[in-house]
């Protein structure tokens, strides 16, 4: 039989036993899902909205000043070759012509009589019956008679330019996309009569930001689409930029070709342009991986030997609603934590639920 104070000893000495127990115990490897840290951010998709417009756009314009009495033609008719597009009042250039006509036909007449003196002239000298002055005095005439004819049928020939400078014609197939006088105005000489887009190309064109044009890739394929009917697309590239930006917006007009253009993609319709930028150095990870420590991003990271877990700091170059871009801090083939990142500790083990590729 035990002694009461060897058998106190005892009960404490099991008790202290039953107390240490659970804290030798090894702790259970918390479950958590990872991702491996395998491939490149992607590059940033911009898109802009534009305007379908035609490659060549050119304003029709009369060469001389008048009264536009007629101009047969409207925003969205399509014009041929040789069309008539605007008439001006002819009566002061018809005028014009008449009297240069006149006038020619009147110095016609001098040179008919200064040649016929001359040839009088000339056989007399050869038989001696006038003197040699004479003879010079008429050749004279002629040359002077010949030259009136030659700047009369010159008036004649710019007078019925002027005539023609009446009628305003379409020099090539085109649409009529804006009209700048109507009838019954007094126009200017080069003042814009109606505008004409031709036929052939169409280029979506853009104002660009400034700070775009640094960055953006120098000939990047441009996806458009119809902003009304985005299944409606086309490719295309840059065919033209401003050489200076807009004094007000800042903005650069860039003109895309627009390759084999959809006969849905008209004239004058809205579109939106999309190019997809280099992609910048870095990684991209869930944004449920991403925590922070003192104050800085972190990440927790799994050694793949031990599967014990530790914080790794990194930075953030970009937040997405769909990835954090970490542009320093992590390595490829590195594993990271992306659920359960906020009842971990440094230095616990953990359980790989599984890992995405």
């Amino acid at each position: 039989m035990l002694r009461p104070p060897i058998l106190a000893v005892v009960v404490i000495a099991l008790s202290l036993a039953g107390c240490k127990r659970p804290a030798q115990q090894a702790e259970e490897p918390r479950p958590v899902r990872t991702v491996t840290i395998q491939r490149a951010a992607d590059g940033e998709t911009v898109s802009l909205t534009g305007q379908v417009r035609a490659r060549e756009d050119a304003s029709l314009a009369f060469r001389i000043d008048g009264r536009m009495i007629e101009r047969p033609v409207h925003v969205g008719d399509t014009l041929k070759g040789g069309e008539i597009v605007a008439v001006l009042t002819p009566q002061t250039e018809r005028n014009a012509l008449l009297s240069a006509q006149a006038t020619l036909r009147a110095d016609e007449a001098v040179l008919t009589e200064a040649r016929l003196t001359f040839a009088r002239q000339q056989a007399l000298l050869k038989g001696g019956w006038t003197p040699r002055a004479k003879f010079d005095a008429a050749r004279q005439a002629l040359l002077a008679a010949q030259a009136q004819v030659d700047s009369a049928r010159a008036q004649v020939g710019i007078a019925r330019d002027q005539l023609g400078y009446t009628v305003l014609f379409a020099d090539a197939p085109g649409v009529v996309t804006a009209v700048g006088a109507e009838p019954g105005e007094v126009v200017r000489a080069g003042q814009m009569i109606v505008r004409v887009a031709r036929q052939g190309g169409r280029d979506a064109v853009f104002d660009v930001p400034e700070q775009l044009m640094r960055t953006g890739p120098r000939n990047p394929l441009v996806r458009i689409a119809l902003t009304n009917d985005p299944h409606v697309r086309a490719l295309g590239h840059i065919r033209q930029v401003a050489p200076q930006a807009d004094r007000v917006t800042r903005t650069y007009e860039v003109k895309v070709g627009i390759i084999d253009p959809p006969m849905a993609m008209a004239l004058g319709d809205t579109v939106t342009g999309s190019i997809k930028l280099p992609a910048p150095p870095g990684f991209q990870v869930p944004p449920s991986a991403l925590t922070e420590e003192n104050g800085h991003p972190a990440v927790w990271v799994v050694d793949p030997l031990t599967r014990i877990v530790f914080l790794q700091n990194v930075e953030v170059l970009r937040y997405d609603p769909s990835a954090v871009l970490i542009s320093h801090g992590l390595e490829p083939g590195e594993v990271v934590v992306t659920a359960g990142v906020q009842v971990l500790r440094p230095g616990q083990k953990v359980r790989l639920l599984g890992a995405a590729r």
